[in-house]
């Protein structure tokens, strides 16, 4: 049987190619959710990848502050959104760490598209000048022999970060909480508190005017900002890792031709000679991933702050 054309052109059945054709994307502005106060390291990246994925999109990229609750009320919005690529997220390692502290409003896994991580900053493990150890080793047979050693923490992966070291060492630390590094620093210079796994930013400019030294460091690798410190990997923990991170998220379900977009560009964005020598002076790698990997990832991630969170004795809260 001869089909005409006009027959052809008004039964899309008939042409599968034309049925599966996916509009362009983006059709309009693609707004960048970012969970925290404006100023941190993921609102920077964020700000600084939407210049470039707006050139390669023709489209605004506006980045949109949702603070509260730890970045739950954010990260919310971005689970609740259409999955339609127009709505994406940067959020950072509070992502998995939240699910350690707070009942959430979403899955941590389930309800998001993983697209790819954006860059890595380590901590680093500092001190007092006063405090005797100098190395892990050091700092490991000192907690032995005087259990109690106290921690400075302030939420988050800096409160686990030494509950993780804890019990890798079998040693005993005790936690002094704090709400923010500026108001830990002055008990920690002062010997107050013995040690603190801080942010490099943060901690940087104290370790090179000689008022706190540091010790050790978290990441994969020695830290740029802090070449001639070990990593604690390296030192005395192999396979030690506790760093922040930011990753860019979008709505669970989203199309695949879509994904594949969003990854390719946002790893582009990343590439921008402007967006690395920014993330060179806050003291962070870019890093990039492939979306699967990404998302097994996050999933050990959620797993070993879990666990950490239950050996310090935390108890979930509702977010709010």
């Amino acid at each position: 049987m001869k089909i005409s054309r006009r027959v052809a052109l008004s039964a899309p059945f008939l042409l599968p190619s034309v049925a599966r054709a996916q509009p362009a994307f983006p059709q309009r502005p693609v707004r960048m959710i970012v969970p925290y106060t404006p100023g941190g390291v993921s609102d920077i990246t964020a700000r600084l990848m939407s210049e470039p994925l707006a050139a390669l999109w023709g489209q605004p990229v506006p980045v949109e502050n949702r603070a509260g609750a730890d970045g739950v009320i954010g990260t919310d919005a971005i689970a609740k959104a259409a999955p339609d690529g127009h709505t994406l997220g940067l959020v950072s390692v509070a992502h998995p760490v939240n699910a350690a502290f707070y009942r959430l409003p979403f899955d941590s896994i389930r309800d998001f598209t993983f697209i790819t991580q954006t860059s890595s900053t380590p901590l680093v493990l500092c001190a007092p000048p006063s405090f005797a150890p100098n190395t892990p080793e050091e700092l490991v047979e000192y907690a032995r022999a005087h259990p109690g050693v106290t921690f400075a923490g302030t939420g988050g992966v800096v409160r686990l970060a030494p509950v993780l070291f804890a019990q890798r060492t079998n040693t005993r630390l005790e936690y002094v909480p704090y709400r923010g590094s500026s108001q830990a620093h002055p008990d920690l210079i002062a010997g107050r508190v013995n040690i603190m796994f801080d942010t490099v930013p943060a901690a940087l400019g104290h370790i090179r005017s000689g008022a706190l030294k540091a010790i050790a460091t978290t990441g994969g690798r020695r830290s740029a900002q802090l070449p001639e410190v070990p990593t604690l990997g390296e030192a005395l923990l192999p396979g030690f890792e506790a760093s922040t991170w930011g990753m860019v998220i979008a709505p669970a379900g989203l199309p695949a031709p879509v994904l594949a977009k969003l990854h390719a560009d946002c790893v582009a964005a990343m590439a921008n000679a402007v967006v690395v020598d920014r993330h060179r002076t806050l003291g962070a790698d870019i890093v990039t991933s492939e979306p699967d990997a990404l998302r097994s990832f996050v999933q050990a991630e959620l797993t070993k702050w879990g666990e950490a969170a239950r050996a310090a004795g935390v108890e979930l809260q509702n977010a709010r």
